[in-house]
């Protein structure tokens, strides 16, 4: 009975591959032709008909309209409107399948876990492969249609700018990222700068990103048959590849934000391996490709200081820095010495704000957009995320050190991160996304169902989250601050329980060797 369930499990994937294998090739072929006959659609033009003259210099117009920092929008708000002509009529779409989505594997959790459903070993890697493929032309297939956030625009400048020359790269452009990301974008600058291949920029700028789906999925799966059963692994992985959250960042919205929580599940894996100076240089890379990198460093240090090695603590402050000055100096040749930490300083300080549209602790109290220079009780928000950054970070350290062991990294990691974004300042809407990985980590390292619990919610309110901002800003024309509704307050409200929720459970798991297990093994 179970081995001919299977057989049409089987069957039904590599039917569904097909269709989206069909559909990813009818998509890029239509897409295509769709520009080569409406002369490059949607203001692309600024990137394609003169690729020699891309907009230079820290004040031109064409880049401070596609800048991720909010702006104030043109005339009668139609700054993005043909960006959202073609974006609005998916967000049914999107919100529908969020709900089948969640409903789903609610669903099959519940046949693994209570009904003890079985697959073939000899299923278990076509399966995975299928749905791996399925994931990635899934991907392909709709990313040339949804144009993205503006984030995509200015990818796509940096991109060319970086095939002149990375010594005058920062020079050129008002590119606040770090340099790390900025090879991927060169990448892609030299590809599209083929005639045949230029017309698919934006496929190209997002595919980095929805590769990385893809790979972190696998990375999933290949950790998780370790510890659990083949099924669960499956059903694991599956969950990141289709989820809503995941899929919204990388394909709708066109961030790097998959990219670089790639480098921080490798990075953990790694030291949780005891490969402690691979790991320091991925996240000497996650630094150097996004500032909130420095949010996970703390858990690379709790290691050094558990080893309590000095030899250690210099390995890996060499590995770090010839990390680093392998990525930065091709930057740096016609540079101040000082520039790269002026880049950060600039770069941190750019939103000075209590939140920037993330749907957290300060959202709720009504405060987004607000300076954070104003006051909350007695000090300001910025002194009050200081505050609390420093109290996270000792709980942090103190988890790790009661548990003894490196499978306490992922669980340090995801109180980094859901804790930041939750109590810090100045974080952004999609800041929270590496916690449904990471959560994922997490569980697998302790079968701790809780955690597979929180995955899920935090990657229902990072979707939420997401989606709000992504349609809010192209529906209504905002350029700044979702706005205090229902949805803000409600989602912002249980991030906070989340996190307090996580802080319960990491001390379960750590003080009092208390685990919530599930049946399979």
């Amino acid at each position: 009975m179970f081995a001919f369930k299977d057989h049409m499990l089987k069957i039904s994937l590599i039917f569904i591959l097909f269709t989206t294998v069909l559909l990813s090739f009818y998509s890029i072929w239509n897409y295509h032709s769709s520009l080569l006959h409406h002369d490059f659609r949607e203001g692309e033009h600024h990137f394609f008909h003169d690729r020699n003259q891309a907009p230079t210099g820290k004040g031109s117009f064409s880049e401070h309209i596609f800048r991720e920092k909010p702006v104030p929008p043109l005339q009668n708000g139609q700054m993005f409107r043909g960006i959202a002509n073609s974006d609005v009529q998916y967000a049914p779409f999107l919100s529908v399948y969020s709900v089948l989505f969640f409903g789903l594997f609610a669903f099959t959790y519940y046949l693994l876990i209570e009904k003890n459903m079985n697959i073939q070993d000899s299923n278990k890697k076509i399966l995975l492969w299928t749905l791996l493929a399925i994931g990635l032309f899934l991907r392909i297939a709709a990313a040339p249609w949804i144009k993205g956030h503006t984030d995509v625009n200015l990818f796509k400048h940096w991109a060319i700018s970086a095939t002149k020359g990375f010594s005058q790269f920062y020079r050129n452009s008002s590119s606040d990222y770090p340099p790390f990301y900025i090879y991927i974008l060169f990448v892609i600058g030299k590809i599209t700068s083929i005639p045949a291949m230029s017309c698919y920029i934006t496929l190209l700028i997002k595919l980095p990103s929805m590769l990385a789906d893809i790979i972190t999925a696998y990375i999933i799966y290949r950790l998780a048959v370790t510890y659990l059963s083949g099924e669960m692994s499956l059903w694991l992985s599956a969950f990141y590849i289709f989820n809503p959250a995941v899929f919204m960042n990388s394909t709708v919205w066109g961030q790097v934000d998959s990219f670089f929580t790639l480098l921080i599940v490798l990075a953990v894996f790694l030291l949780t391996e005891k490969k402690v100076n691979a790991s320091t240089a991925l996240f000497t890379a996650a630094v150097l490709m996004k500032p909130q990198g420095i949010i996970f460093l703390p858990v690379l240090f709790f290691e050094l200081i558990r080893l309590k090695s000095i030899k250690r603590f210099f390995t890996a402050a060499v590995t770090s820095f010839v990390t680093a000055l392998i990525i930065i100096f091709p930057f740096s040749l016609k540079q101040d010495p000082l520039w790269i930490f002026t880049l950060f300083s600039s770069t941190i300080g750019e939103y000075p704000y209590a939140s920037v549209n993330a749907f957290n602790f300060y959202s709720l109290l009504g405060a987004n957009y607000v300076p954070n220079t104003s006051t909350l009780f007695l000090f300001s928000y910025h002194t009050w995320g200081m505050i609390f950054i420093v109290i996270i970070t000792a709980f942090s350290w103190f988890i790790y050190i009661k548990g003894r062991n490196t499978k306490f990294a992922a669980l340090a990691a995801l109180l980094q991160i859901a804790g930041v974004f939750t109590l810090a300042t100045g974080m952004h809407e999609r800041y929270l996304f590496p916690a449904a990985a990471l959560s994922i980590l997490a569980f697998i390292y302790w079968k701790d169902k809780r955690l597979l619990w929180l995955s899920a919610g935090f990657s229902a309110t990072t979707f939420i989250n997401t989606y709000s901002v992504f349609y809010d800003r192209f529906m209504f024309h905002r350029s700044m601050g979702a706005p205090y509704n229902f949805t803000l307050i409600f989602t912002s409200l249980l991030n906070v329980i989340f996190f307090i929720y996580l802080v319960k459970v990491a001390w379960d798991i750590a003080i009092r060797s208390k685990t919530l297990t599930f049946k399979p093994s």
